[in-house]
């Protein structure tokens, strides 16, 4: 029992630090919202104004869902550049030596990025009422877990590629290379029918085209396949993420 409860102090330790410096760098909310309200305002307004709506509603709010997929990925792929500076700051060494198992470490740490991110999402969810978007109490409620879901999964990538990279510039030269792929064939910007097949394909293949068309469906019931289908690769995406995450840091 009282292992247990080490790893739960172990865990909250890490995730107090993160929440803590979240809290000071007030930058990074500022700058991490930015570029959303930029694609859903200048792009989505901007290309909407040329394009017919799409299954009833407004380009610029057909691309809600998707933007805001893209702020969590954003957010939480970005987050794993914090290992390397805690590594050159010897606060890593600091961690790992401490009587909590690794995993338990990778644990505070994804939630700290977890945290980032869904203060972001709030955020969002705020400013879909402004644009239309019909979010109710309970379809809030659900595209909020969704995208916990997708921000576990992503935070954890991110923490995998960052504790495998030793300077900054790697990790963002890498995590280009992951991040926009990723994005740009989701579905975020497009409907996922009627595809080229080169263009389904990729699109099939990238497990974040999932968490959009389930976030699509839950908030506008626009969904090319079945949300239980979406949820059930995110959840298992996610728990390949975390595993792979938890075996980089043991061999840190």
């Amino acid at each position: 029992m009282n292992e247990i409860m080490n790893e739960i102090e172990g865990i909250y330790a890490v995730w107090l630090r993160e929440a803590k410096i979240y809290v000071r760098e007030k930058e990074r909310l500022i700058s991490s919202v930015i570029s959303p309200l930029l694609w859903i305002f200048g792009f989505g307004a901007g290309v909407g104004s040329t394009v017919n709506d799409i299954s009833g509603y407004s380009y610029q709010v057909f691309i809600y869902p998707g933007i805001t997929v893209m702020a969590v990925l954003f957010t939480s792929l970005f987050y794993g550049i914090y290992i390397i500076w805690d590594r050159k700051l010897d606060f890593l060494k600091e961690v790992l030596v401490a009587p909590v198992s690794r995993a338990s470490v990778f644990a505070g740490k994804v939630l700290g990025g977890v945290t980032d991110a869904m203060m972001q999402v709030i955020f969002l969810l705020i400013i879909g009422l402004f644009i239309n978007v019909p979010l109710t109490l309970p379809v809030a409620v659900a595209a909020f877990l969704m995208l916990l879901l997708i921000s576990i999964a992503m935070v954890s990538i991110g923490l995998v590629i960052g504790a495998n990279l030793q300077s900054p510039e790697g990790f963002s030269l890498v995590i280009n290379f992951v991040m926009w792929p990723m994005f740009f064939f989701s579905g975020a910007l497009f409907p996922v029918s009627n595809l080229p097949a080169w263009l389904a394909g990729i699109t099939a293949l990238n497990p974040l085209t999932y968490g959009v068309d389930a976030l699509r469906g839950i908030i506008l019931g626009i969904n090319h396949f079945p949300i239980y289908l979406d949820a059930a690769l995110m959840l298992l995406f996610a728990l390949v993420a975390m595993g792979a995450g938890i075996l980089s840091f043991r061999r840190m």
